[in-house]
């Protein structure tokens, strides 16, 4: 249980990670820059939202294949743990990139032209002005994107399949012991995944109040 644990952890913290990274400026951009055809860019981007797990790894299993398109590049990383890397931050980039949108849409262009007119540069405007204002509804949507990689099983299960220490991830493990009729297993290991899940969905809810705080919305 341990070793699937391990993996997951490592696997969502990855995957938040590199949501973070490439997160931020989409949306970013999506609030402050003209995009050509955005409506069509955000539908994109957040399909993976109605697709089911199946789908997207099915599609996803068959470009990192070895004579996939991705596979043909370099890329044949199915049934490895950087397939379900790549997997898990699409299949997760609709929970983060929303967070993140709403923290930008809530920084009032007013503040950010005040900060124009004073000189400050791109730099100091994001240290001393942005960050300050946004960071709780980043960090709410980097645990978001956390949680549900930590989760995940459809997607995993496609494109990693069930591998020891490389792509069984603690959800599949679970799966395992169940059709193994491992039930007292299966219940400790669940067990761990209720705690984790509260005291996540309880962070993110302390992060939104306290961004909501911040910002002047209201709270329901």
């Amino acid at each position: 249980m341990t070793e699937a644990f391990l993996l997951s952890f490592k696997l969502a913290a990855l995957t938040s990670l590199t949501l973070l990274v490439l997160g931020v400026p989409l949306a970013y951009a999506l609030v402050f820059k003209r995009v050509p055809a955005r409506a069509l860019v955000e539908a994109v981007f957040l399909m993976p939202l109605t697709l089911p797990p199946t789908v997207l790894g099915y599609y996803l299993l068959i470009l990192l294949a070895p004579e996939g398109f991705l596979g043909r590049l370099g890329l044949d990383w199915a049934f490895r743990f950087e397939g379900i890397w790549l997997a898990s931050v699409i299949f997760s980039l609709p929970f983060a990139l929303t967070a993140y949108r709403e923290a930008f849409q809530a920084v009032e262009p007013e503040v950010l032209e005040v900060s124009r007119t004073l000189g400050l540069g791109t730099f100091r405007r994001w240290r001393r002005v942005i960050l300050p204002w946004i960071w709780p509804g980043l960090l709410s949507g980097t645990l978001l994107a956390f949680a549900h990689t930590l989760g995940e099983f459809g997607v995993v299960l496609m494109v990693g399949g069930n591998l020891p220490g490389e792509t069984r991830v603690a959800s599949i493990y679970i799966f395992d012991l169940v059709q193994a009729l491992e039930f007292e297993q299966a219940a400790r290991a669940a067990l761990v995944f209720v705690a984790l899940s509260f005291v996540m969905v309880l962070a993110v809810r302390t992060l939104e109040v306290r961004w909501r705080s911040i910002t002047g919305s209201s709270v329901r």
